[in-house]
C-alpha cells in the first residue's frame, strides 16, 4: 500500500483515534520558537514523530498564532517542499498545513497526500477546485479570518451552536465545490477567534462535532487556554513547551468522544495515553450504561 492509499485508508472506519505529528518549518511558531526551523532539523524532527508513533505527520511552513504576519508564497515553498520530499521518500504519510493552493501543489508534488487548509479553503480561491479536481484528503478547519484579525472575531450566541451551524455551512460549500463526502474532515479549530471560555465550551461538547457528518480532527496541542489552567489572573501562562500534560489530557477526551485525530506535539506520550483509552475501550462490555453509549 503506497502513502496516498494509506492516506485514504486512514479516512476510513477507524477502531481508534489516530496521532497527527507537527512538524513547523517556521521561525515564529507558538509552541517551539522556530526549534525545527532549518530544513535538516525538521527532517530529523520529522523522524522522531514518525518513530514516535505518528499515523501523520503534519507538515506546515506559515505560523497561524495569533498577529502572526504571513510569509510570501516563495518562502512558504522554500520551508516545505523540501521536508516533504525528504519525508515522503521514507514512506511517511504526510498532511500539508496550508492555506495557499500553490503550496498544497507543490507539497502533493513532493509526495503530501492531504491537504490541511485552516481556513477551509476560504483563503485561497484556487484550493478547492483543485482539490477536488484532484480528489485530494481535505481537512477543513472552522476559520472567521487570518491571524493577525482573527482574535477581534470572537464573539458567539453560543459557541457550540454557532461553530457547528458555521462549520456545516462550509461543509455544504466543499461538497457543493466538488470535494468528495468521504475525502472531508472537519476541524473546530480551537484558539482560531475563541478564547479561553470558546475553547472550553467546546472540549465539553466533543460528541456534538459528530452531528456534522464527517471525521473530526481536534488541534488542542499547546495552545494558551491551556496554559492557563491553574494560573492566577495576573500571572502569565505557562511556556507552550510545559502544556504537554494538559494536551495529553485533550487528546484522552477527544479519544473517549470517538474523535478521528489529534494534532499534538508530543506525539509520544498521546501515542502512550490512547493506547490506554484504547485497551479500556476494547474491554468495555457491549451493553454500556446509558451515560456512556449515549454520546448525544
Amino acid at each position: 500500500m503506497n502513502a496516498a492509499e494509506l492516506s485514504a485508508a486512514l479516512l476510513g472506519e477507524r477502531e481508534r483515534t489516530l496521532v497527527m505529528g507537527v512538524v513547523n518549518v517556521t521561525p515564529d511558531s507558538f509552541s517551539d520558537g522556530g526549534e525545527w526551523f532549518e530544513q535538516d532539523a525538521a527532517v530529523a524532527h520529522g523522524r522522531e514523530v514518525l518513530a514516535a508513533g505518528a499515523d501523520i505527520v503534519d507538515v506546515g511552513g506559515e505560523s497561524t498564532r495569533p498577529g502572526a504576519e504571513r510569509p510570501s508564497v516563495e518562502e512558504e515553498l522554500r520551508r516545505v517542499v523540501p521536508v516533504v520530499t525528504a519525508l515522503a521518500a521514507e514512506g511517511a504519510v504526510i498532511s500539508v498545513d496550508t492555506m495557499r493552493a500553490a503550496v498544497a501543489r507543490a507539497a502533493v508534488d513532493a509526495g503530501a497526500t492531504i491537504v490541511n487548509d485552516v481556513s477551509g479553503g476560504l483563503a485561497d480561491p484556487g484550493m478547492v477546485p483543485w482539490v477536488a479536481a484532484d480528489r485530494l484528503p481535505f481537512i477543513a478547519m472552522h476559520w472567521r479570518g487570518h491571524s493577525t484579525s482573527m482574535q477581534s472575531r470572537a464573539h458567539y450566541d453560543d459557541v457550540v451552536d454557532d461553530v457547528c451551524r458555521e462549520l456545516a455551512e462550509r461543509r455544504d460549500a466543499l461538497l457543493r465545490g466538488g470535494i468528495e463526502a468521504h475525502n472531508l474532515v472537519l476541524d473546530p479549530g480551537l484558539g482560531f477567534a475563541k478564547n479561553a471560555d470558546h475553547n472550553w465550551a467546546l472540549m465539553a461538547a466533543l460528541p456534538a462535532l459528530h452531528d456534522l457528518g464527517h471525521p473530526v480532527l481536534l488541534g488542542a496541542s499547546r495552545k494558551t487556554f491551556l496554559g492557563r489552567l491553574g494560573r492566577g489572573a495576573d500571572e502569565a501562562p505557562r511556556p507552550a513547551a510545559e502544556r504537554d500534560v494538559e494536551t495529553t489530557a485533550t487528546s484522552v477526551m477527544a479519544a473517549m468522544a470517538g474523535l478521528w485525530c489529534v494534532r499534538v506535539h508530543d506525539v509520544a506520550s498521546t501515542v502512550r495515553a490512547l493506547s490506554v483509552v484504547q485497551a479500556a475501550l476494547d474491554h468495555a462490555p457491549a451493553d454500556l450504561p446509558d451515560h456512556l453509549e449515549d454520546t448525544d
